[in-house]
């Protein structure tokens, strides 16, 4: 069997993206959540939670707490990403041990918001290196095989749980501050792993999409794939109905209002509707950052 081997460069990348997650994860927690007792979602947020109400420094409960997870991980993903993963978590410990991050506000509402853009930036930048600084997903995806629960309705359950806790054994306050901590972050890690380039899949319904499918692939330089349909089946003529060709087409975000504005150019009664891409590759599409 022949055996994959990572190009040099690809190596040299994802360490660059998982050292720079390790820093601004260690910036976000020293410099905004844990000087004002502030919470995250996942393992991280049960980290802080243990060493506010126990006084541990957080640095050792981070790598205690992942443990378990990472050892899961083994099984659920493999090796190469468990080792990573434990080496990126020591990683975050080591920076909140030894390097002194600067408190940069004592103003809630900005530690909430920005102490969740820099964790949810440092969590991305370190999925894109290959592996993660927060157990919580290995458990969804441990768990999803047991049960009928979304790995979304599985984090936001854990999550939800964490900050209950936080309201009666610290604050409610707190905990509501740190629900905002935790949305900052979810949404900033989605950013930062899908990028401005992130997909979007366009379907087309026209009676001129032979000037729309030659539109976009002369001018636009998409790929596309025709749906063979009939259009018509009105209330007042439901008998009526002409064939027409469904254009599918996969755009990145970008590209998407130049996309609108060709196809009602051409007809502006056009039927279109969207879709998110999570993941695509082959075909004709553009070139996007390497996860």
């Amino acid at each position: 069997m022949k055996t994959y081997h990572k190009p040099a460069l690809a190596i040299v990348q994802d360490t660059a993206y998982i050292i720079a997650g390790i820093l601004i994860c260690g910036f976000a927690l020293r410099g905004f959540l844990v000087p004002n007792g502030f919470f995250d979602g996942g393992v991280t947020g049960i980290s802080l939670l243990v060493s506010e109400l126990y006084g541990v420094p957080i640095a050792a409960v981070i790598i205690v707490a992942n443990i378990p997870f990472i050892i899961m991980g083994m099984f659920q993903i493999n090796n190469r990403f468990a080792w990573k993963t434990l080496a990126a978590i020591i990683g975050v410990a080591i920076c909140l041990q030894f390097i002194h991050y600067p408190e940069i506000t004592k103003d809630k509402l900005l530690v909430s918001i920005f102490g969740g853009v820099f964790m949810g930036t440092g969590v991305g930048l370190a999925i894109r290196g290959g592996c993660a600084l927060d157990g919580i997903e290995v458990l969804a995806l441990y768990t999803l095989k047991r049960s009928s629960f979304t790995v979304s309705e599985i984090i936001l359950g854990i999550n939800v749980l964490i900050f209950t806790i936080a309201a009666f054994a610290i604050n409610l306050p707190t905990a509501l501050y740190s629900i905002m901590t935790y949305y900052a972050a979810s949404h900033m890690i989605n950013f930062v792993i899908e990028g401005l380039e992130e997909y979007t899949g366009f379907t087309i319904i026209s009676g001129q999409s032979e000037l729309i499918k030659e539109k976009l692939v002369l001018e636009l330089g998409r790929g596309i794939t025709i749906y063979k349909g009939e259009r018509g089946f009105l209330k007042e003529s439901f008998e009526v109905s002409n064939p027409v060709d469904i254009i599918f087409t996969v755009v990145t975000r970008l590209e998407v209002r130049r996309l609108r504005n060709i196809v009602f150019s051409i007809d502006p009664k056009a039927f279109m509707f969207t879709s998110i891409i999570k993941e695509a590759s082959g075909g004709v599409l553009k070139k996007r950052a390497r996860h």
